[in-house]
């Protein structure tokens, strides 16, 4: 599992007109391949009646799926260009769907690889990216007394409390960064004068969004 990643925030659309041509961008957080087919074909059925339905995306840790589609435009002018910005902004698990009503006035191989990419990157601002960071809950059983300055110093620290359980004894779970869960236990333990038991507990994605 990658430890920090980028990727697309929501689905969502975003439109603007090039030479009186409509490019409507749809974009979706897709985790495998039959997810982002299943994306694209329902938006090419949605929308039937379109001059093209171009498509990229891509999918994996290391990228290891990607596929392009100019749906009709000349070679290379329209499921590339998405596909860069796609790589560009170093994303992943995203798919992009640009749908095109022409306007009656030809772009050019040029016009459209611009025309393309920009419906891709505005429509990727318009819904926003995230950076997921992989953490691991942690978790910290200490008697009430330590409640107080442990809970002022988390709070005051670079970790996040997930959840406190008031039991027996007091359970705080916090998040993690996972390369630094032993200095984490080390700090816990220093603070308490080794009154505390530790525990690993499982790893989860964290998602903050991403400003460039």
């Amino acid at each position: 599992m990658l430890p920090r990643y980028h990727t697309v925030k929501q689905t969502g659309e975003h439109e603007i007109i090039i030479q009186k041509s409509r490019f409507i961008a749809h974009i979706k957080r897709t985790e495998s391949e039959a997810e982002a087919q299943e994306f694209i074909q329902t938006l090419k059925k949605k929308y039937w009646d379109a001059t093209h339905n171009c498509s990229a995306y891509l999918i994996g840790e290391n990228d290891q799926i990607q596929k392009a589609n100019d749906d009709g435009e000349p070679s290379g002018t329209a499921g590339v260009p998405i596909l860069e910005v796609l790589k560009k902004r170093k994303l992943k698990d995203t798919a992009v769907v640009v749908t095109r009503y022409f306007g009656g006035i030809k772009l050019g191989a040029g016009g459209l690889i611009r025309a393309y990419g920009k419906a891709t990157s505005e429509g990727l601002d318009e819904v926003g990216i995230v950076e997921r960071r992989l953490m691991r809950v942690c978790h910290v059983k200490i008697d009430y007394s330590w409640l107080g300055k442990i809970e002022k110093e988390l709070r005051a620290s670079e970790y996040q409390i997930k959840e406190i359980h008031y039991l027996d004894i007091v359970e705080v779970e916090t998040y993690v960064d996972e390369i630094n869960v032993q200095r984490f236990i080390n700090w816990m333990i220093e603070i308490t004068n080794g009154q505390c038991k530790m525990e690993k507990g499982k790893t989860v994605y964290l998602e903050e969004d991403y400003i460039r």
